[in-house]
């Protein structure tokens, strides 16, 4: 059983994300040679440091001569002079080994810290790619604290641990060579009791490992809560539910401290175990030494070099339980991060994919069917034949499937079962970006960023110029509304637009759409949540934005949907009725009825609007 038994499986485990971060290492083959070559002279020197004792107690307080010393300093040489050279040679070697060591100390932190940094990028950017079925399912603020918490985690372990504790492995492994050959009773002495320190580290290791897996799930259960807390705090708040939610947090983070706390008694509790049998290892060596250099068979160099030897060469074994906390948790944290990038996105290239033509003639859906979860339709037998300058209005209640009609035509999803054709070629034999690039979206949620409006129109299109921008404003009817603002287009918004009302969001959003100029256009409850003025301003902004494109309208208000050249009520994933609107209200059927209810309740609205206006 190996001397590194303890901390096996958490290199294992950090062997399998690293095998995943090895081709990073590419680009670094020059301080990966430097650190190397620095941590070998680091090793050869603390082989060397115990030497100059022997010097000094056997020619100079001894008086005795040995073969191996004759040959290195003359035996006519004087105790002072002697002392000199021995006093050189400790400052010799201390210099060069803190130079060794400093070496490659700083390329290996150079090298793990450049690493470790473009994996937490790319980490990022893969889950960007991740397909929304996966987003779904998983937790916002776990997904943070693997890029950030378990990434960083890697990092300090990687610099403060893992290499360390392979220098020290290395130079054991020297010592306990050399022992053996200078006396191989007390090497085989001192060899004999390491299968107690093995067993000690390797029952207490294991549960230092599983309790520092445990706390990691506790802190990215955490974590999630933390960021569901504060991204809905206004709902929070209107809910009066802080204490609640604060409970919740302090019991997870609670959980997370009691595993701490265990992981933290269990690694004390591994080195003390460790230095008591070290203190028995030295005590027996001690003894047994004492007794062959009386006899003869050693000299008191020989033990004093022998015992300089045994006490570092169990430094590793010290390490090695003081870092078993530090290497569990970072096991855990590869084992989190691999996870994910394990993880394959489901929307991908083909081998041989075509750009998406910058003209779009025709979108058509073909007998679509969709399942987020197998064997539960969103989406079924949906067909529709959509051309250029046309207005499609997808109409019905909520959870119909409208919306997965628009990420289809994206392509954030794949259909199940048929197929979505764009100038008459399925959409997965051109490549994502294309595609995505010649769609302009203006989601529901008017996602906006902490950042200025400028840039946050420029999400629709980066190389955009600043003409550009202000006819994209200009457009979507938000000129004014931004110009009184105190910095203009350069004012900065808080995070998700808070500081900006719903209609001047949205009309941020319709100008984010114009600036990309595409082909189609997907609007999703455009009008949703806006006062009547609001609404007014963001109406005259679709029309000037749809002309000339291919239009795709979600909408539960059947106002929009008046104008459009086909109208689909949808109805559990299905198309219920297809036409015109004039068409569909002729037909008397569920588009009729469901326009007529919100015909009389805007019509209640306005006039009790009119009668609260009324003296009293």
């Amino acid at each position: 059983m190996s001397v590194l038994a303890p901390v096996r499986d958490s290199f294992r485990s950090l062997a399998r994300g690293g095998a995943r971060f090895r081709p990073y290492l590419r680009g670094y083959a020059a301080l990966t040679v430097v650190g190397v070559v620095g941590m070998l002279a680091e090793i050869a020197l603390r082989l060397a440091e115990p030497w100059p004792l022997k010097i000094v107690f056997d020619r100079v307080l001894g008086a005795r001569s040995s073969p191996a010393l004759d040959r290195l300093l003359p035996p006519d040489l004087g105790p002072a002079t002697m002392m000199g050279v021995v006093v050189a040679c400790v400052v010799t070697l201390a210099v060069l080994r803190a130079g060794a060591a400093y070496a490659n100390s700083v390329a290996f932190a150079l090298v793990g810290n450049r690493v470790l940094t473009r994996v937490r990028s790319d980490l990022f950017a893969h889950m960007q790619r991740l397909s929304l079925r996966f987003h779904a399912r998983a937790r916002t603020g776990d997904l943070l604290t693997r890029v950030v918490g378990d990434v960083g985690r890697l990092q300090e372990v990687a610099v403060t641990a893992v290499v360390p504790l392979f220098v020290h492995s290395l130079t054991l492994l020297g010592m306990l060579v050399l022992m053996l050959v200078m006396n191989w009773q007390l090497g085989l002495l001192a060899a004999a009791l390491l299968p107690l320190l093995v067993l000690i580290t390797t029952r207490m290791g294991r549960r230092i490992r599983d309790a520092a897996r445990r706390q990691r799930k506790r802190e990215g259960d955490t974590g999630a809560i933390a960021a569901e807390g504060l991204a809905a705090i206004r709902t929070v708040q209107a809910l009066g539910i802080e204490d609640r939610i604060s409970r919740i947090f302090a019991r997870n983070n609670q959980g997370s401290l009691a595993e701490g706390v265990k992981t933290a008694r269990l690694s004390a509790r591994l080195e003390r175990g460790v230095d008591c049998v070290i203190g028995l290892v030295t005590a027996a060596v001690l003894w047994r030494g004492v007794a062959l250099a009386r006899e003869g068979h050693i000299s008191p160099g020989d033990l004093i070099v022998f015992l300089a030897y045994l006490r570092s060469a169990f430094r590793p074994l010290r390490d090695m339980a003081k870092y078993a906390g530090r290497v569990s948790k970072a096991s855990a944290s590869a084992e989190r991060v691999a996870e994910v990038f394990d993880i394959a996105p489901e929307i991908t290239d083909p081998p041989h994919a075509a750009p998406a033509p910058p003209d779009v003639h025709e979108v058509r859906f073909e007998d679509v069917s969709f399942e987020y979860t197998p064997g539960v339709p969103v989406l079924t037998g949906f067909s529709l034949t959509a051309r250029m300058g046309e207005k499609i209005a997808l109409v019905g209640p909520s959870g119909a499937g409208k919306s997965t009609i628009a990420g289809l035509m994206l392509r954030l999803y794949d259909p199940t079962q048929g197929r979505v054709l764009l100038n008459g070629r399925d959409l997965r034999g051109y490549s994502v970006g294309t595609l995505r690039r010649r769609i302009a979206l203006v989601p529901q949620e008017n996602t906006l960023f902490h950042m200025s409006i400028r840039e946050n129109i420029l999400c629709g299109n980066p190389a955009a110029t600043d003409a550009e921008t202000a006819a994209a404003c200009e457009l979507a009817g938000a000129r004014e509304f931004i110009r009184d603002l105190p910095d203009g287009l350069d004012s900065v918004i808080g995070e998700r637009g808070d500081t900006l009302s719903g209609g001047q969001r949205r009309r941020i959003a319709l100008a984010r759409a114009a600036v990309r100029d595409a082909p189609v256009l997907i609007l999703d409850e455009p009008t949703s949540g806006l006062d009547n003025r609001s609404r007014s301003l963001v109406s005259r902004a679709l029309s000037r934005l749809g002309e000339g494109r291919l239009t795709l309208l979600i909408s539960h208000d059947l106002g929009v949907a008046v104008d459009a050249d086909q109208v689909l009520y949808i109805e559990r994933g299905r198309v219920v009725e297809h036409g015109t609107h004039e068409s569909l209200i002729a037909l008397g059927g569920r588009y009729a009825a469901m326009f007529a209810l919100q015909a009389a309740q805007s019509h209640l609205a306005v006039s009790e609007g009119a009668a609260d206006a009324l003296p009293g």
